[in-house]
């Protein structure tokens, strides 16, 4: 689907109330078109409607106008250079930042990534910073919001409806 269309079906779904959606149209554009600023400032917005302050710093990181509050949050929750390498999803080469502040901070990141693993990274290499990265857990940070805990919810009611079918379809069955 091009650019264009999915961007427009992102502001339909974001008008309709779907922001799950939009988020996951936004992710897989960021995916797309790694070095598209734009992308990456509307998915911050997104996080924002959830109150994720952590995610919406990882998507403005490259942006000279980020909040700070946002980064330190993004930088709580990937604590490590490597973490925070990954989680900007960034391909190719940092001379294909839009700007120099971009620039300035995917070279600030990949460096620190590289004088933590001892060993040179590259962003067009992920294997050279991803290594055993799968291996580690690192919980997210943060406190609760009021949407996190709303899908929490949703989800334990909907799991909840499911059991009450499964066990009707049970007790039915032995009738």
């Amino acid at each position: 689907m091009p650019l264009r269309e999915t961007l427009a079906r992102v502001d339909a779904d974001l008008t309709a109330g779907r922001v799950p959606v939009a988020r996951q149209r936004l992710r897989g554009l960021v995916s797309s078109f790694p070095h598209d600023l734009t992308l990456r400032r509307r998915l911050a917005e997104v996080y924002r409607l959830y109150g994720d302050a952590a995610e919406a710093g990882r998507w403005m990181y490259l942006e000279e106008d980020r909040n700070t509050e946002e980064t330190a949050a993004f930088e709580a929750r990937y604590r490590s250079p490597r973490r925070r390498m990954k989680a900007l999803a960034w391909q190719g080469p940092e001379t294909k930042a839009a700007t120099p502040f971009a620039k300035e901070q995917l070279v600030a990141v990949r460096t620190a990534c590289a004088d933590e693993l001892g060993h040179p990274v590259d962003w067009e290499n992920p294997a050279s910073y991803r290594n055993d990265l799968a291996e580690e857990y690192e919980a997210p940070s943060g406190p609760w919001t009021i949407s996190g805990v709303l899908a929490g919810a949703g989800c334990l009611m909907a799991a909840l409806g499911f059991l009450a079918i499964w066990v009707n379809g049970l007790v039915a069955l032995f009738d």
